[in-house]
């Protein structure tokens, strides 16, 4: 069995692509500020996850997905902000309003409710408190399972999710 990648071995991947990243993070943005944090964001997400790096994939695309979904979620979380954010609903975003005005939704609500309600308990239950803000530490601690199933439960509702829904575009 080959061993995993050290943690001294990961850190100097990560320093050696952060010029490369540098680059990515500026065409994503345009603004050498904002670069800077999503690079800073990517690095801490990946320091984070480096158990989930596998032996043999592409370090550097790996660290680009991570950047690229970083901050396509920024960009969705700054316009449903801007969109739905109301002074009078008690400095919260009217995420009801959201969903159904979201243009990056293709989906009725209806629709994904349904989907999600035909998931089993053990995945839709920690995928509806991760959709409620939770941080996969506390469903863990709540659930009283590991953070590690925590999130392969999520991916796993994820993906079947994508699968329910896929013949709805």
């Amino acid at each position: 069995k080959q061993e995993d990648m050290s943690t001294i071995e990961f850190n100097q991947m990560l320093i050696t692509n952060r010029h490369n990243l540098k680059g990515f993070a500026y065409n994503f943005t345009r603004n050498p500020d904002d670069a800077d944090d999503l690079l800073q964001d990517t690095c801490l997400k990946a320091l984070r996850y480096k158990d989930l790096f596998a032996d043999g994939t592409n370090f550097k695309g790996w660290l680009y997905t991570i950047m690229r979904n970083i901050f396509l979620n920024n960009c969705k979380k700054q316009q449903l902000v801007r969109s739905h954010f109301s002074a009078g609903t008690n400095n919260q975003v009217d995420w009801k309003a959201a969903s159904e005005n979201n243009v990056y939704s293709d989906f009725n609500e209806k629709e994904i409710e349904a989907a999600i309600d035909t998931l089993k308990d053990d995945v839709k239950i920690p995928f509806r408190m991760m959709l409620e803000g939770y941080h996969y530490d506390e469903v863990a601690k709540s659930m009283k399972i590991p953070t590690g199933t925590v999130k392969s439960r999520i991916f796993n509702a994820r993906q079947k999710l994508i699968e329910t829904l896929k013949d709805f575009n």
